[in-house]
C-alpha cells in the first residue's frame, strides 16, 4: 500500500492542481518510468547530455508553462510562476536524477534577473525563448572569486562602434547550462565607474561568436561550464540592470533559486528509500530477516521520519513564500532553513539508509549510488550551510522574543502568479524582519509527548539568548556562532513541521517519533557549543542543563515501524 506521504509514481495523482498541471506533472513522471530504470542509470554513468529530456521538456512547453509569469504569458492561462507547482516538480526531479532537476534549476536562476528587469524587449525575448524550449544560465561565479560579486573580473567598457553601449570581456566559472543556453544573464561591472554604480546585469547569447565555451568543469551530465566573453558585444536592450540594483537582482535571484534545493532533496531521499527498505526487508542474513535487526529498525524509522519532516517544513515555508509581500518579510529566514536545514537533513537520511544496505549502495544499476553522490551537492550550492546558517542567525532574537501580529497563512496550493517574487526590493534590513510567535504552533501539539519535551529546550533557547548569549568577542568566532545557529534552526525547523502538522492532520505517532529526533539532535548541538573553545563558563552551564532524553514509547516506535515495513516492493522503476 502506497504511504501517503511520500512521492509514489505508482499512485501519483497531483489532484490538488488545475488541468494542465496536474497533466504535465503527470506526463513528466510517465516519461521517467516509459525511459525505464535501466536507460536512466546509463545516461547517468555515461554522462549523456540531457537532449531527449529537453526534447521532451519543449515538446510538453513544461519550462515556458510553468517559469513565464503571468504578465509575460500573452493569452495563455496556464502560464504563470507558480512556488507550489516548481515545488512540486523538483521534488520529480529529484526522484529520477539530480542532473535532470540541475537543467532546470539553473534555468530558474538565468530566468531571475530578467524577470526581475524593466527591460520590455529582454523579457519579450526570454518569453519566446521559453516557448521555443531553451535553458537559461546563469552567469555569476567565477573562478578566483566565486560567487564574491563584490570582485568580479567582468568587465564592460563603453565602445562607440557598440551604439549606446559596451564591449564585455572576462570569464566565468560554475555556470550551469552555459552550453546551450539561449540566454545567460551575466554579472559584471563597468571599468569606467567606480563602486557599486558600475554594476551591470546583461543578456548574452551561448552562440554568439564572441561566447567562448571554454569546459565542462565537472565530470557529469549536467554541464557545469567555463565560458569568457571576448568583447562581446552589450547593447542597451541587452542590459537587464544597472548600479546597486543588478547587485540586489543577483541576491534577490539566489533567494528564489535557493528554495528549489529542498523538495530536490526530498525526491532523491523519497527513491533511495524504497530502494533501501525494499532491499533490506528481502535479504536474510544469519538466518534472520535484515529489518528484523533492532539496529536496522531504528536507522530505517528515523531515516523515515526525517523524511516527513524534510516535507512538512518544506510545504510549509511553501506558503509562507508565496505570502510574501513588502510588509511580510518571514520568507527570508524560512528560505535560507530549507535550504540548509533541509538539505541536510537529507544527507542524514541517506546516510543512515546507506549504513542499512552497505555495499549495495555502491552498485552501478541501483539509483541509492546515484542518490549518495548527489545528495552531498545539494548543502553546498546556492551558499554553502555555514553561509546560510550564518545568515538565519541575524533573525534570532526577533523570532524567538519579539513576536509580532499577522494575519494566519493558509495552505497556498491556487493557481496564483507569485509576482513579489520578482520586486522582493532592496536585499538589506533583514535584522527588521518580525515573526509570528513560535509558540502558538507548540501550544496546539503540547499533548504529544516529545514535542513537549523539545519545547522546553527551545524555552531554554530563549533563556540562552537573554541571560548568556554571546558577548562582542564571541560575535567574530563564527565557529561558536554557528553551533548556536544550529540550535536557533531546530526551533524554526520544528515549528513549521508543526505548523504543517495541524494542516494536514499528520499521525500522532509519526510527529512524536519525528519529535524524539529533534530532541536528540538539539542535545546533540547543545554538547557541541558546551565543547567549543571560546564558550564560557555560563555557557557550557547551560549547553548541559539543556540536554535532554527523549520520551520513550516502544509501542509507538513499533506502529511507525510498520509503516516503514509496508515500503517494502510499495515501488520499484520499470526495468
Amino acid at each position: 500500500m502506497a504511504d501517503p506521504l511520500l512521492f509514489n509514481p505508482r499512485t501519483y495523482d497531483p489532484a490538488h492542481f488545475d488541468p494542465e498541471t496536474r497533466r504535465l506533472l503527470r506526463a513528466t513522471v510517465d516519461w521517467f518510468e516509459e525511459r525505464g530504470k535501466r536507460r536512466l542509470m546509463a545516461d547517468y554513468l555515461d554522462r549523456v547530455w540531457l537532449e531527449d529530456f529537453l526534447a521532451f521538456a519543449a515538446k510538453e512547453r513544461l519550462f515556458a508553462t510553468f517559469l513565464t509569469p503571468a504578465a509575460e504569458a500573452g493569452d495563455d492561462t496556464d502560464k504563470r510562476w507558480d512556488t507550489a507547482r516548481i515545488a512540486a516538480l523538483n521534488e520529480i526531479f529529484g526522484f529520477y536524477g539530480l542532473d535532470y532537476w540541475y537543467a532546470w534549476q539553473v534555468t530558474i536562476l538565468g530566468l531571475g534577473p530578467v524577470w526581475q528587469s524593466d527591460n520590455e524587449a529582454a523579457r519579450a525575448r526570454a518569453a519566446e525563448l521559453l516557448e521555443r524550449g531553451e535553458v537559461f544560465a546563469f552567469g555569476l561565479s567565477e573562478k578566483t572569486h566565486g560567487a564574491d560579486i563584490y570582485s568580479t573580473d567582468m568587465l564592460l567598457t563603453p565602445d562607440p562602434e557598440v551604439e549606446g553601449g559596451f564591449r564585455a570581456t572576462g570569464a566565468k566559472y560554475y555556470i550551469g547550462n552555459g552550453n546551450a543556453a539561449g540566454l545567460v544573464s551575466v554579472f559584471g561591472r563597468r571599468a569606467d565607474v567606480e563602486g557599486p554604480d558600475g554594476y551591470v546585469f546583461f543578456a548574452a547569447d551561448s552562440r554568439h561568436p564572441d561566447y567562448h565555451l571554454v569546459r565542462n568543469v565537472v565530470d557529469s551530465s549536467k554541464y557545469v561550464s567555463e565560458f569568457r566573453l571576448d568583447g562581446y558585444p552589450v547593447r542597451p536592450e541587452d542590459i537587464l540592470h544597472t548600479g546597486r540594483a543588478a547587485f540586489d537582482a543577483a541576491l534577490n535571484t539566489v533567494n528564489v533559486g535557493k528554495f528549489n534545493l529542498c523538495t530536490a532533496s526530498i525526491g532523491i531521499c523519497e527513491h533511495a528509500m524504497y530502494e533501501a527498505v525494499t532491499h533490506a526487508h528481502n535479504r536474510v542474513l544469519y538466518g534472520r530477516r535484515v529489518t528484523d535487526f533492532p539496529h536496522v529498525r531504528r536507522e530505517l524509522t528515523d531515516a523515515y521520519a526525517r523524511l516527513v519532516g524534510m516535507k512538512l517544513f518544506s510545504d510549509r515555508a511553501v506558503d509562507y513564500f508565496r505570502t510574501a509581500s513588502a510588509e511580510d518579510r518571514r520568507y527570508l529566514l524560512f528560505n535560507p532553513m530549507t535550504k540548509m536545514k533541509v538539505t541536510t537533513e537529507g544527507e542524514k537520511v541517506i546516510d543512515l539508509l546507506w549504513d542499512v544496505i552497505a555495499a549495495k549502495g555502491f552498485e552501478r544499476d541501483t539509483y541509492f549510488g546515484q542518490a549518495a553522490r548527489e545528495i552531498r551537492g545539494l548543502p553546498k550550492l546556492e551558499g554553502t550551510v555555514h553561509v546560510n546558517l550564518a545568515l538565519i542567525l541575524k533573525f534570532m532574537g526577533n523570532h524567538l522574543l519579539a513576536p509580532a501580529e499577522y494575519a494566519p497563512v493558509p495552505t497556498r496550493l491556487d493557481a496564483a502568479d507569485d509576482t513579489f517574487l520578482f520586486r522582493q526590493g532592496p536585499a538589506r534590513g533583514l535584522g527588521s524582519i518580525r515573526f509570528h510567535d513560535w509558540r502558538t504552533a507548540f501550544d496546539a501539539h503540547a499533548g504529544v509527548a516529545n514535542v513537549a519535551r523539545f519545547r522546553e529546550q527551545a524555552d531554554a533557547l530563549c533563556a540562552f539568548v537573554t541571560t548568556a548569549a554571546p558577548d562582542e568577542a564571541q560575535s567574530k568566532d563564527l565557529d561558536l556562532l554557528l553551533s548556536v545557529g544550529q540550535l536557533f534552526a531546530l526551533v524554526v525547523h520544528a515549528q513549521l513541521i508543526l505548523e504543517q502538522a495541524a494542516l494536514t492532520d499528520l499521525d500522532g505517532d509519526v510527529l512524536d517519533e519525528l519529535f524524539a529526533i529533534l530532541v536528540r539532535d538539539f542535545s546533540g548541538h547543545a554538547v557541541e557549543l558546551y565543547g567549543k573553545d571560546s564558550a564560557t563558563e555560563q555557557q557550557r552551564a547551560w549547553a548541559l542543563d539543556a540536554v535532554r532524553r527523549p520520551v520513550v514509547d516502544a509501542e509507538r516506535t513499533a506502529r511507525v515501524w510498520s509503516r516503514v515495513e509496508a515500503l517494502s516492493g510499495a515501488y520499484e522503476m520499470k526495468p
